[in-house]
């Protein structure tokens, strides 16, 4: 599946509809209290799902996060299917699921991604997940999970940041390391999107390092992660994700859906 533009987290309906009233290309439910890609309950998740269905009937894919995979593999896929039931046929199931990996530095996490993979109902995407400050996350390496990933034929991957309250992804890495990570993945035929408190002055230095997708929530809310998401800021967002340089993929497409 092709991913293009700006990705919003979101926690429920209304701000679902705000992310969407801003320019968001995808949106994303998560629990942003519960950890870096905590789930939100399935019900919560649904209501984004129908929000998304009924302010853009059939042009916006929604994603939803699903903690880390130490929770375990049966966990996650229940709570998956969870919410596919709640939304039943009142909207689309999402599009993809991310799970992180934060401890799990031992050789147990490719066959857990594995059992993952051949668990999800048909149709649903696993987007891989490398977080950045992965030895503090006390999580695998971004280079094996980018090389995993390659293996087992995943299409996209997020690089994002464990730790919430700790530096960004661009002052913790550096646009060279970051470069060098894309560059990897594109290599392997996957698609890219970079996460990890990313700031709205930040947008057009990390749209030209060349990703697909560029994550947001901090940015776009008021009072940061844990405030509310504003259009005002996703509107901010999306036009300099829109306006980035020559060098971005971003810029290449046009922008965002409006």
């Amino acid at each position: 599946m092709s991913w293009h533009g700006l990705l919003v987290s979101v926690r429920d309906a209304a701000e679902a509809a705000e992310a969407v009233a801003g320019g968001a290309s995808i949106i994303d439910v998560k629990e942003p209290l519960a950890g870096p890609l905590g789930a939100a309950v399935a019900e919560q998740a649904a209501g984004v799902a129908v929000a998304v269905g009924a302010v853009a009937p059939g042009a916006m894919r929604w994603t939803m996060a699903c903690g880390e995979l130490a929770s375990g593999v049966e966990n996650i896929v229940a709570h998956v299917r969870r919410t596919i039931a709640a939304v039943g046929m009142a909207a689309a199931a999402p599009a993809a699921v991310k799970v992180g990996l934060a401890g799990m530095t031992d050789a147990g996490w490719r066959a857990g991604l594995d059992a993952l993979d051949r668990g999800l109902p048909a149709g649903i995407e696993r987007i891989a997940v490398a977080y950045a400050d992965w030895r503090s996350a006390a999580a695998p390496a971004v280079e094996q999970v980018i090389e995993a990933a390659i293996a087992a034929g995943t299409k996209t991957l997020l690089i994002d940041t464990a730790d919430k309250s700790a530096p960004g992804l661009l002052t913790r890495c550096g646009p060279q390391t970051i470069g060098g990570w894309i560059g990897a993945a594109r290599a392997g035929g996957m698609q890219v999107a970079l996460a990890g408190g990313i700031t709205l002055e930040e947008i057009p230095a990390v749209a030209a390092l060349g990703p697909d997708v560029v994550a947001l929530r901090s940015a776009v809310c008021s009072n940061g992660r844990s405030g509310s998401v504003q259009r005002r800021l996703v509107r901010r967002a999306a036009d300099a994700c829109g306006s980035a340089g020559p060098g971005s993929r971003l810029s290449a497409i046009g922008g965002m859906t409006r």
